[in-house]
């Protein structure tokens, strides 16, 4: 019978050692497990709006080239889609007609240059004779009329020989800008009319123009006190690109706002050195407000989706991940400006809710954001002016 009962007793005991270990093990088993995770205090920087417009790049000059005189392509001088200086010959029109016509008025001027001179020797003799009284004065003045009829056909053929001159120069088609021309559309042997056969086009290439529209509302809130005259740098990305990697500046502001669209209509121009812009190409713009404003950021990786809400996990008591509503503003390279939702000591998850959640206890591994690559205000540099997206 004691023997039954120490068993009984060594067996209760057993247990309850059994349960302790268990225990135990239950308490620390969370710490043991924590997920170690990359957490950084947010940053605060002076940032600057971006705004972001379309548009189709214009060339400062363009040409349809037309002859100014009727006749046939002789010859034609030039590379389709070579560039081109003002003054280079592009086309040549049989110039025989016209050389003919110079030719024929240069022999009419020196018959009216002869008969002026024998009109001047009648009008003076008439003179000498009206002063003896030798001849009337109805003759004479017979004579001075004719002088004055010869000396105003002399003025009108001279007239048209210069006429002629610049139809028999005209017949040398030359550029007339520096620009990159383009197919020719009228070949030797065909007939030109003057004023309506175009030959070809050619567009300047030193510069393109990019004209946007900025609502009213925007315009007042962000560019009120930019003029043309303050050379407001944008810089531009082509399609096909991921950097906006032209820069430029606003030359040209309308002078009313469109009643129809409410919008403001701007130009941005664009010099080149390589002749990587072509007018009539597809562009994204981008242009930074005046003001900068200190605003909180982060980087765009730790913002996480929730049906139509944007969150942020932060680090709360105890190494808690808390749920964090928050409002996202303009996205600067990997980063992206925080509107609404978090304070200047903000600890937050940096990889946000890829492997973590709310109410989770984790193992913090305290580490900083990098923007050393970042661009958040204009550069005071306008030529080196980058958006880094």
């Amino acid at each position: 019978m004691k023997k039954h009962l120490i068993a009984v007793a060594f067996a209760a005991v057993s247990l309850s050692l059994v349960g302790c270990d268990e225990q135990s093990s239950a308490q620390t088993a969370p710490a043991q497990q924590l997920q170690p995770i990359d957490v950084a205090k947010v940053l605060v920087k002076p940032v600057q709006s971006w705004h972001t417009y379309t548009t189709r790049l214009e060339a400062p000059e363009e040409v349809s080239l037309m002859p100014r005189v009727s006749g046939v392509v002789e010859s034609i001088a030039f590379k389709e889609g070579d560039a081109v200086k003002k003054g280079d010959l592009l086309f040549k029109l049989d110039d025989r007609p016209f050389a003919a016509v110079v030719a024929s008025l240069n022999a009419q001027i020196e018959s009216a240059q002869a008969a002026l001179e024998q009109a001047q020797s009648e009008a003076q003799r008439a003179k000498r004779l009206t002063e003896r009284k030798a001849i009337s004065t109805e003759q004479a003045q017979a004579r001075t009329s004719v002088l004055r009829q010869r000396e105003a056909q002399l003025a009108a053929l001279q007239a048209q020989l210069v006429s002629a001159k610049l139809d028999l120069e005209f017949t040398a088609i030359v550029s007339p800008i520096d620009g990159v021309i383009s197919r020719a559309n009228i070949t030797k042997g065909n007939n030109v009319l003057a004023g309506q056969s175009v030959l070809t086009s050619i567009v300047s290439n030193q510069a393109m123009y990019a004209y946007f529209d900025v609502d009213e509302r925007t315009w007042n809130s962000a560019f009120n006190d930019v003029t043309a005259s303050t050379k407001q740098p944008v810089v531009m990305q082509k399609v096909g690109q991921k950097e906006f990697a032209y820069s430029g500046y606003i030359n040209f502001i309308d002078n009313q706002i469109n009643t129809a669209t409410g919008t403001l209509r701007v130009r941005a121009i664009f010099d080149q050195d390589s002749d990587q812009l072509r007018a009539g190409s597809f562009a994204r713009i981008k242009l930074a407000a005046n003001a900068a404003n200190e605003q909180i950021i982060i980087p765009d990786r730790a913002i996480g989706t929730d049906l139509k809400n944007r969150f942020v996990l932060t680090v709360g008591e105890n190494n808690v991940l808390q749920y964090t509503l928050v409002e996202v503003g303009e996205r600067y390279g990997s980063l992206r400006a925080i509107t609404h939702g978090l304070s200047q000591n903000d600890v937050i998850a940096v990889n946000g809710p890829a492997r973590v959640g709310p109410g989770m206890p984790i193992k913090p591994n305290t580490v900083t954001i990098d923007s050393t690559d970042v661009v958040f205000t204009l550069d005071n540099d306008r030529t080196q002016l980058m958006a880094k997206q």
